[in-house]
């Protein structure tokens, strides 16, 4: 007789063996999944710093070289090869005092050929005033003879005439002696007019040449006078600076040669980040450091050109005081960007790099904990925190490069 298998128990006993099963690997997924990643570092390789509640100060720093209020650059006008040198780089020099002279022989024969050509243009202009003035003096010699011969025409008019009122002249003499008279005084109001054109036009003539040679003679003097500018004279009174001719060296025209300070006021030039373009404007009051001394400074002028990073701010000295200064020293600069206000900041550090400001390690004990925080203005020291952070806490502030993905440091000795 066969016997009967119940197959409904066996599924129960299976079931119960399965469930308890898939229940604990459940649990192992989940606690890996929600379990925070840590990883142990040694304290000696973080830096721990606490965060404080005390006056934050929005405030930027950088460096600045005193440099003279004016200068002036000497620049060649003429180029050619260093003859003659007559000062040294950082002599006080005086105005019209000559500093350099440079030889070039190909412009000094350039000059030499243009001073030859403009003196004989000169005289032939003269020459054409000579010949416009002897024939004025020809039309003269001719008037004086034409009147010459009018007025004896006239004087034997004036004699026929009575001879032939009194019968004694006969008719055909005095009409020969009308005629005459008449011929001589037309040719003389003819000569003179033409006398007197002529002069008008040579006038004019005259004067158009006489324009000519004073425009020669300004030619001739501005060339002999950039003949001197072979020597480099002092263009105002000053230190004279970047001055390093040699010898034999050929400078262009329009090089310069060197540069004259006035020595009355310095002033700051810096080249500043671009990231602090926005945050500076003229009239911004700072303070620098000479010789013990907190000296008041303002931001006189921002040119925003940036270049390689940078742009640049010259800043002027608003204390009394006379500084003995020279010139390239440097200073470190501080600018006040508002007041100062009382809050909770955190010192600077490289965390900012990984995390943007908007996450840190808060250290308790052996640990350091992930914490979510909102960071608001910075200096070149501190952070003012907004939220995230109280006084007193610890936190970490060296780089975070391999701990992006970390949630728990565990801090070994």
């Amino acid at each position: 007789m066969d016997t009967l298998i119940n197959r409904k128990n066996n599924k129960k006993k299976k079931l119960l063996l399965v469930i308890p099963a898939i229940l604990l690997l459940g649990y192992f997924v989940i606690t890996a999944m929600t379990k925070k990643k840590s990883l142990s570092v040694k304290r000696a390789e973080i830096t721990i710093k606490k965060v404080s509640s005390d006056f934050f100060e929005d405030f930027i720093l950088f460096q600045a070289k005193a440099i003279p209020l004016n200068s002036m650059l000497v620049n060649v006008i003429e180029g050619g090869a260093v003859q003659e040198i007559y000062v040294e780089n950082g002599d006080l020099v005086k105005e019209g005092q000559p500093l350099v002279r440079l030889y070039n022989p190909n412009t000094e024969l350039n000059y030499m050929q243009q001073e030859t050509a403009i003196i004989e243009q000169v005289n032939n202009l003269n020459k054409a005033k000579l010949d416009l003035r002897n024939q004025e003096l020809s039309l003269a010699k001719d008037l004086i003879s034409i009147e010459h011969d009018f007025q004896d025409a006239k004087n034997l008019y004036e004699l026929n005439k009575k001879l032939f009122d009194q019968e004694i002249l006969a008719k055909n003499e005095w009409t020969v002696t009308q005629e005459n008279y008449r011929f001589q005084k037309e040719r003389m109001d003819i000569i003179k007019q033409s006398v007197t054109k002529e002069k008008q036009a040579n006038q004019i003539q005259i004067h158009q040449l006489n324009q000519s040679i004073e425009i020669m003679n300004k030619s001739l003097r501005i060339l002999r006078d950039n003949k001197n500018n072979f020597l480099i004279t002092a263009p105002l009174s000053g230190r004279l600076s970047s001055f390093e001719p040699i010898l034999g060296k050929t400078f262009t025209q329009g090089n310069s040669i060197g540069t004259i300070d006035v020595m009355k006021g310095y002033k700051l030039v810096a080249d500043v980040d671009e990231f602090y373009l926005s945050k500076v404007a003229e009239g911004q009051k700072g303070s620098v450091d000479f010789k013990g001394k907190i000296i008041n400074v303002q931001i006189s002028k921002i040119i925003p050109e940036v270049k390689n990073g940078r742009f640049i701010v010259e800043l002027a000295f608003t204390d009394s005081q006379d500084l003995e200064l020279n010139q390239g020293i440097s200073f470190g600069v501080k600018i006040n960007l508002s007041e100062k206000t009382k809050t909770t900041i955190l010192p600077k550090g490289s965390f900012y790099q990984e995390t943007a400001g908007k996450w840190i390690f808060v250290v308790a004990d052996d640990k350091a904990v992930r914490r979510k925080i909102t960071l608001g203005r910075e200096n070149p020291l501190y952070y003012e925190v907004i939220d995230g952070l109280k006084p007193g806490e610890n936190v970490i502030t060296s780089t975070y490069k391999d701990y992006q993905e970390i949630q728990v440091l565990n801090i070994k000795e």
